[in-house]
């Protein structure tokens, strides 16, 4: 179904045995230590990427007080990274044409830029907004290398047995950047109404105080941010290779379509169309349901610092969830439809469970800090961990299109996603429990189009077939 199969010079691989038709050696070819650096910085960098972007959802109440911000603004800020995207195709064929390097160097540089421009200490608070909106603009045209290069850096540089593994990392540790800062925020920057314990303690504490207090701790987050975007930029500049010197792997040295014929190939293929609407979907609402989710867990009285806690967990488990699932996947193979049916299927139940609980006044459903606690952090497991399998999917379904070519493809759909709520959420930012009902649909809908996918495996056929 879709576009026509590859031709044999399109699978034929670049190494190949001194004798083809009495040779049993393997295809020559060489994992480097090496590997274990070039993916640490890259994904230093995709966690810091993920950090500055998510630096206002988890301080909104503070922000709003200190700058004057509204819950507008605050998912403006967030939707800055789905605009990022924007640009997609000139970032993928940079990818496509130059190589890692080059387009990690860019997207670093973009980062440096933004976070500097958020730091400059202006006193004029418009113009002070206009930088903090530039700053995260600049470090969302940053994401299309970042959330899209995983799979690429995995194939370039790893053995098939650690495939999935180095994707898993390198995908999801952006996530864990945006847990994070559901931690570091809240603890640095206090809430309006709960500043430092010293300040509590004065009764002749003012308001203008406070406020101050609350900008400059705002403004530590913010300079903390540059200085280590700014170190990890200066890392990549003095080392970081496209690629190793003799392929890990008989796909990582095949040769690929061309950019052109990638696109079209991606575009009239009616099996990957489904799978990436599969993921795009219930990844791109949650992503924006977390930028926001100390919006919508306002209602429930759940105070900043405890929403924070939740939104850390249920990034962090997923990572790990994912990490360990991945790892499963590199030891079994060919089994990745099976583990996505079994996230989605976990996700939807979770998702329907939340919905209704934060709708306890017409479910009667008991809503404790334990059942919030426990429903979030599981959607957040079953979704962000199905991201890495995803991406190891789509690229079997469309070898040999290019990794790099085919996640910023479907990474592009999920942010298009992302950005339409963000887009939506400018203008129904009142009442949020909507947004709720989005992810427990999307969740569902990705479950339907996984069961009626139809799952092929070329790139793995051509590791462990053509290279003995």
């Amino acid at each position: 179904m879709g576009a026509a199969s590859s031709t044999e010079g399109e699978r034929e691989p670049l190494l190949v045995p001194p004798d083809r038709e009495t040779s049993i050696q393997p295809v020559y070819s060489q994992v480097y230590g090496r590997r274990w650096l070039v993916l640490t910085l890259f994904s230093l960098l995709a966690f810091m990427q993920g950090i500055v972007w998510n630096t206002w959802g988890p301080i909104q109440n503070s922000a709003m007080h200190a700058y004057d911000f509204t819950k507008s603004d605050i998912a403006v800020l967030v939707l800055w990274g789905p605009v990022g995207f924007a640009p997609w195709l000139l970032f993928i064929w940079l990818m496509d044409k130059k190589g890692l390097r080059v387009s990690l160097l860019l997207s670093a540089f973009f980062m440096v830029i933004g976070t500097a421009l958020r730091s400059v200490p202006v006193q004029e608070q418009h113009l002070r907004r206009w930088l903090i909106h530039a700053g995260q603009l600049l470090n969302g045209l940053a994401g299309p290398t970042i959330m899209s290069a995983g799979p690429l850096l995995s194939t370039t540089w790893f053995a098939p047995d650690q495939r999935a593994t180095a994707t898993a990392v390198a995908s999801l540790v952006s996530y864990l950047g945006a847990a994070c800062s559901f931690i570091v925020g809240p603890l640095l920057v206090p809430a309006p109404n709960d500043t430092t314990r010293a300040m509590v303690n004065r009764a002749d504490v003012s308001t203008d105080t406070q406020m101050n207090h609350i900008r400059d701790r705002i403004q530590l987050v913010l300079y903390a941010e540059f200085g280590v975007v700014a170190m990890l930029f200066a890392a990549v500049l003095l080392y970081f290779p496209s690629r190793p010197p003799i392929p890990p792997s008989v796909a990582a040295a095949s040769q690929r379509l061309s950019y052109r014929s990638s696109i079209c190939r991606l575009l009239s293929n009616l099996r990957f169309l489904m799978i990436a609407l599969a993921y795009a979907v219930p990844t791109g609402v949650v992503a924006g349901w977390s930028g926001v989710l100390d919006m919508i867990l306002t209602p429930a009285r759940v105070s900043q610092v405890d929403a924070g806690w939740i939104g850390f967990w249920s990034i962090v488990g997923g990572c790990v969830f994912g990490v360990a699932m991945a790892r499963f996947a590199d030891s079994i193979r060919g089994m990745l439809k099976l583990i996505l049916v079994l996230m989605m299927a976990g996700a939807s139940l979770a998702s329907t469970w939340f919905t209704l609980t934060c709708l306890t006044r017409l479910t009667h459903l008991p809503s404790t800090a334990a059942t919030l606690y426990t429903s979030c952090i599981l959607v957040g497991i079953f979704i962000n961990s199905s991201v890495p399998i995803f991406f190891e999917l789509f690229i079997e379904t469309v070898y040999p299109v290019p990794e790099g070519i085919t996640c910023g493809v479907v990474t592009f759909l999920g942010n298009l996603v992302t950005g339409c709520l963000l887009f939506f959420l400018t203008f129904y930012s009142t009442e949020l429990s909507w947004l709720n009902w989005c992810l427990t649909g999307s969740c569902a809908f990705s479950l339907v189009l996984i069961l009626f996918f139809r799952e092929s495996y070329d790139r793995l056929y051509l590791d462990v077939f053509v290279s003995v």
